[in-house]
């Protein structure tokens, strides 16, 4: 099983049968394994599930040991949105690896992400030809309203959190793409963690694991 993203996989226990993936895109700096860490309580109530965890395709400036989806150390906007798209091209072209190694489509896909990675889980999601089942979105933003809103192709499902302390990446982008979601007729939820700072709590993970298990197990 070799992907073009170095990957992480849960695969569900006793060998059951494949019927569903959750994708999960690391934030900036981390590694698949540091998000695959919400698999340890997901894994037990999404059977039949795999859950992937690549991760990015480049190594961070500011952490060699950790990924990045996009450099961040330049605060250039257009720069950012071109990095943000070869990364999305990236993650598309795995998911269509996903999809054919485990015989799937992305109607039986969550994807789902934190920070940065919840910045590509968003792009990616709602540019997509096909739908997704749904996006889990934590601790992100929409990286260009403007852009995303001429791109916009799916009607994806979405959960979005973020926590009121966070210092990382200022809650009032949940505002910002809770109105850029009303805007575009997307059917989404959004919630706003009480004194959480940039980090996913188990209330953010269980409502997450929560979303997820009924638009899996309903489609």
């Amino acid at each position: 099983m070799k992907f073009s993203l170095n990957t992480t996989v849960i695969k569900p226990d006793d060998n059951k049968e494949i019927k569903n993936a959750v994708i999960l895109l690391h934030g900036y700096g981390g590694d698949g394994k540091d998000i695959s860490m919400l698999t340890l309580n997901w894994k037990r109530f999404l059977r039949n599930t795999v859950f992937l965890c690549p991760d990015a395709h480049e190594v961070c400036n500011i952490n060699p040991v950790g990924f990045q989806w996009f450099d961040l150390s330049s605060d250039d906007p257009k720069k950012i949105l071109i990095e943000s798209k070869k990364a999305e091209n990236k993650i598309k072209e795995y998911i269509n690896e996903i999809n054919s190694y485990f015989k799937l489509n992305n109607s039986q896909v969550c994807i789902s992400g934190f920070s940065q990675g919840c910045m590509m889980s968003i792009n990616v999601g709602l540019t997509s030809e096909e739908s997704f089942n749904c996006i889990v979105g934590f601790s992100g933003k929409i990286i260009d309203k403007k852009d995303l809103g001429v791109r916009l192709k799916s009607k994806t499902k979405i959960l979005m959190m973020h926590g009121e302390a966070d210092e990382i990446v200022h809650p009032n982008n949940l505002l910002e793409a809770k109105d850029f979601f009303i805007r575009n007729n997307l059917e989404a939820e959004t919630i706003m963690l009480k004194n959480c700072e940039h980090h996913i709590p188990v209330e953010g993970s269980s409502a997450a694991l929560n979303f997820i298990k009924k638009n899996l197990y309903s489609s």
